[in-house]
């Protein structure tokens, strides 16, 4: 479904991603693992379009997309859910949903895909009307998550989805990703919860100071050494 090869990403004249590539097959969960400031946001950040690679190539269902404006990314299948959370805050619940449908093809399903979402997420159904400021933190994650699938994507990219949430909230995070793969939305996944995240990936690749330094089945990777010692504190 995506495969990124060789890309570099500079900020200025100072280079964060240096040779990245990987692969997402359709319907996977592929976790990208990795200390604070070793590139991944820069490598979802590229992906998406907010950021423009100086060389390499990202292809996206056999399309090219390095170097296309995020919307035209988005478009094309591609959510971006990122840290923070980045909502609208006097804005409603239902508006914050409503601003993930801007596309051509997902607003002409917007009411559609608005009840999907209460589905998945029914406590939005009952603050709809409530402005997203109000939200409590975890309430906030999932209007997130939310507006991130009313864009109806085939790869929804988290990034940090999990970030200052409690413990029980945080296993309802990962439960509504396990949800989405199930329901066939390719996911890739960056959490500071490195243990839980590589139980529920399929694939894993690990960046250290904005190179790929291993990748493997994450069943694999939670046995190795290094990964161990690094990211599980064992």
């Amino acid at each position: 479904m995506l495969e990124v090869c060789n890309i570099d990403t500079f900020y200025g004249k100072i280079q964060a991603l240096w040779g990245v590539s990987l692969r997402i097959d359709e319907a996977e969960i592929v976790a990208l693992v990795g200390a604070n400031g070793a590139g991944k946001t820069t490598l979802l950040n590229t992906i998406s379009g907010l950021l423009c690679p100086a060389s390499g190539s990202a292809t996206f269902l056999d399309k090219r997309i390095d170097g296309l404006t995020p919307h035209y990314i988005a478009e094309l299948g591609i959510s971006h859910i990122p840290e923070g959370r980045r909502l609208f805050p006097v804005m409603s619940v239902r508006e914050n949903l409503e601003m993930g449908a801007y596309t051509y093809h997902a607003w002409k399903r917007k009411e559609e895909t608005l009840e999907e979402v209460y589905r998945v997420f029914p406590l939005l159904k009952e603050r709809e009307g409530q402005l997203a400021r109000t939200l409590s933190g975890g309430e906030q994650q999932m209007l997130a998550m939310g507006r991130g699938l009313m864009s109806r994507p085939r790869l929804c990219m988290f990034d940090e989805p999990s970030s200052g949430l409690a413990p029980r909230l945080v296993l309802e995070v990962f439960k509504v990703i396990k949800t989405l793969r199930e329901q066939g939305i390719t996911i890739l996944l960056i959490e500071q919860n490195v243990k839980r995240t590589l139980e529920i990936a399929d694939r894993a690749y690990v960046l250290e100071n904005g190179r790929i330094v291993s990748e493997g089945k994450s069943s694999e990777l939670l046995q190795n050494n290094h990964i161990k010692k690094a990211y599980l504190g064992l």
